[in-house]
């Protein structure tokens, strides 16, 4: 089973890295570009087929691991 977990930085946190990918897409020519705001992708395989199971284990991977949950959000999506 396929999974994907995307961390997302929460609204009010600082996005540096974000406004430089804004700042060079306007450069490039871009146009229409308001707002940019980064985040990571994590694609996951799993062995066996309980999506509950499943979904149950990503979000603790994430609460621990893959997102900080101080100023990260995240959704998991069984694919």
């Amino acid at each position: 089973m396929k999974a994907r977990v995307t961390v997302t930085l929460k609204t009010g946190i600082l996005d540096p890295q974000g406004k430089a990918i804004e700042g060079a897409l306007k450069s490039l020519g871009v146009d229409g570009v308001a707002t940019v705001r980064q985040g990571k992708v994590f694609d996951i395989e799993l062995a066996g087929a309980d999506k509950a199971k499943a979904e149950a284990a990503l979000k603790e991977a994430a609460d621990k691991l893959l997102a900080n949950t101080v100023i990260e959000n995240y959704r998991v999506e069984i694919v």
